[in-house]
């Protein structure tokens, strides 16, 4: 982007929440639910006359999400009728929330935040080969939580960022899996472009909005090349439209889809059917009852990984955005502080390879035979070479890896003895590599150690070897 610009983004965020019904009626709320209108019933369907029933576990969600990221939580909030007509939008609005917003405020991934409310989400529509539209209903009135940042982000690195926090944050709180390819969370971002003296003054230009955007692929992609597209009409003199628009994953451009509506275009008005909502009346909605449901959060558990095991920002990373592999580790570290790095590199050069090339899961080697075989290679009984060896064997028999390690001769010689005579041998045999060493080339040793390391299949322990083949040589 041309330097004289600057790109101001904001994101609104749709995500399903995991409930076992829907936000306003008894049916089931299953994302992978595969035959269509199956989960329906007159309620989410919009038949005249029926009324609408809060889902409890639904505000618990957006509560825990606002407690987390330090929101504002409403003391009185209420739904509104989004008033518009699609072939999804089966009443002819959406119940939503507007003017009063379960959470307002609040900072995640050092983004401010505008609000976050609850919704129902639509129906699916699906268009075929015919030119034939079809409608499911089965997502049709889902729990769906709508985030909304200020307009605070400046580039695509710092948007895709931000969106992964949220699914991380959804996910460790058990308010939903967040999956974009499942459409369980969907990125809309907002983009304008301006000079840098409008910029400051808050005159952000005008702003295009990139929707439905189902993979942080192209949330990357669609932003910086709406970026690109509005600073060239700049620079040419020529004006930004304000509008909706798609993004086309072949081409890798946007396009024009609908002129962008306002929040007066949708008439809202408040929801008739459903009682208005006090939080502080309700005891299980206190912050004391939400945050002791709430585990651990992901930022928090960074700072910890660092702190208790001294992990590089990499290594935490892979932790923390896959909670079942800290589990897993803390677990394989416990009451063992010599094995913590050990455990660590194990885990994640070795063990997840291993595990992604066998398509096995996390408990194919139990957590204690695990840390069992860390201990082991601490307390030298396993060489480098004999750990890897025993670590497969163990992918095909989780047990005890001392006894498997016996079993197939991979415990570390430490037998000076024992050794000697292997060194003895060795040195008998490859005379010109002895007067190779004694001449000053250190790779001789080297090869004599490796050597070594080859007649006793890894089991050696290679201090040791080193120790009696420099002895013998000098004797």
């Amino acid at each position: 982007m041309d330097k004289k610009y600057i790109a101001t983004i904001g994101l609104e965020i749709h995500a399903e929440l995991k409930t076992a019904s829907k936000m306003f009626c008894a049916c089931r709320n299953d994302p992978d639910e595969p035959k269509p209108n199956t989960n329906i019933c007159p309620i989410c369907m919009g038949h005249p006359g029926t009324l609408p029933v809060l889902n409890k576990e639904a505000i618990k969600h957006v509560l825990k999400i606002g407690y987390a990221i330090d929101g504002n939580v409403a003391d009185f909030t209420e739904w509104d009728r989004k008033n518009y007509f699609y072939p999804d939008i089966p009443k002819g609005y959406q119940i939503s929330q507007y003017k009063y917003p379960l959470i307002s405020g609040g900072n995640l991934a050092g983004i401010e935040l505008t609000r976050i409310h609850l919704e129902e989400d639509t129906a699916q529509s699906t268009h075929d080969i015919h030119q034939k539209s079809l409608v499911n209903f089965n997502r049709s009135g889902v729990p769906l939580m709508e985030l909304v940042t200020e307009p605070v982000i400046h580039d695509a690195e710092t948007a895709v960022s931000f969106a992964k926090e949220l699914q991380l944050l959804l996910r460790y709180v058990g308010a939903g899996e967040a999956n974009l390819e499942k459409g369980e969370m969907r990125v809309e971002a907002n983009i304008s472009v301006a000079s840098p003296e409008n910029t400051q003054a808050k005159n952000f230009g005008t702003k295009t909005e990139v929707k439905n955007l189902n993979s942080f692929k192209a949330v990357e992609k669609a932003i910086a090349y709406e970026i690109q597209r509005q600073s060239k009409l700049l620079e040419r003199g020529e004006k930004v439209v304000q509008e909706t628009r798609g993004w086309d994953e072949n081409s890798g451009t946007t396009y024009s889809q609908r002129l962008k509506e306002s929040s007066h275009d949708y008439r809202y008005f408040p929801e008739p059917d459903i009682p208005k909502l006090k939080i502080s009346e309700i005891e299980e909605f206190d912050q004391k009852h939400i945050t002791k449901e709430t585990p651990e959060l992901p930022w928090v558990k960074r700072d910890r990984f660092k702190k208790d095991f001294g992990m590089t920002d990499k290594e935490v990373s892979v932790f923390v955005d896959q909670p079942e592999v800290s589990k897993y580790y803390e677990t394989v570290v416990e009451g063992n502080s010599k094995i913590i790095k050990l455990a660590t590199n194990y885990i994640l050069t070795d063990y997840l390879g291993l595990l992604k090339k066998d398509n096995k899961n996390l408990e194919t080697i139990d957590a204690k035979n695990f840390s069992k075989l860390m201990a082991m290679i601490e307390s030298k009984k396993l060489s480098s070479r004999g750990a890897k060896d025993t670590l497969v064997l163990l992918m095909s028999e989780n047990s005890d890896p001392e006894i498997l390690a016996e079993k197939n001769g991979l415990i570390q010689k430490s037998d000076e003895a024992e050794i000697k005579k292997i060194v003895v041998e060795i040195v008998s045999k490859n005379t010109s590599v002895v007067e190779d060493y004694k001449k000053g080339k250190e790779a001789a040793l080297q090869y004599l150690v490796g050597q070594g390391m080859k007649l006793t299949k890894g089991s050696a322990n290679p201090e040791i070897l080193k120790k009696i083949i420099l002895e013998i040589m000098s004797s």
